[in-house]
């Protein structure tokens, strides 16, 4: 059994859904990383956290460390509800705003951060060293740009998808 070109589950079948799916990974791996870290995981966290890292207070613990990657995880059921063809559906408006709203809270952070670290306008105590610098310039934030970008289009373009016809659902046999 051969499934139509552009039929459900075929490469591209559902191109308005393609950030959804792109926001909802990139969700999930953050939050991966995040209770990484919280199980006691250092690879990558010292270039974020700084001396966080090392001293790993309760406080960071709980609400750095787990409670971010706890808000990850509901990001990423957002982005799934924005991949639901359902734009009648009594979550779709709210997911919709719920999505804008985290796309513009992570642009801010990567954007406004990069702009900050590039003029020299945030003036850091010595506790941020250089790489940390660096590496959150060259690393973190382009991902938090990508991730705002891509929670962003997941919510425009969930407005205007509808549900495949029963016709292109079946699949098409072959002789």
């Amino acid at each position: 059994m051969r499934r139509a070109p552009g039929g459900p589950g075929a490469p591209g079948a559902e191109p308005s859904a393609l950030w959804g799916r792109i926001a909802f990974w990139w969700a999930a791996a953050f939050a991966g990383a995040h209770f990484y870290w919280a199980l006691g995981g250092d690879v990558g966290l010292s270039v974020s956290a700084g001396p966080l890292a090392t001293e790993r207070p309760l406080w960071f613990v709980v609400f750095g460390l787990w409670g971010v990657g706890a808000l990850c995880v509901l990001g990423a059921l957002l982005a799934r509800l924005l991949t639901r063809p359902r734009p009648g559906s009594v979550l779709a408006p709210p997911a919709r705003w719920l999505g804008w709203g985290v796309g513009a809270l992570l642009l801010t952070r990567g954007i406004g951060v990069e702009v900050l670290l590039l003029t020299g306008a945030a003036h850091l105590d010595a506790s941020v060293s250089e790489a940390q610098r660096a590496w959150t310039l060259a690393l973190w934030n382009p991902w938090f740009v990508l991730g705002g970008v891509a929670f962003g289009l997941a919510a425009l373009r969930s407005r205007g998808r509808r549900r495949p016809s029963a016709a292109r659902a079946l699949p098409v046999r072959s002789p």
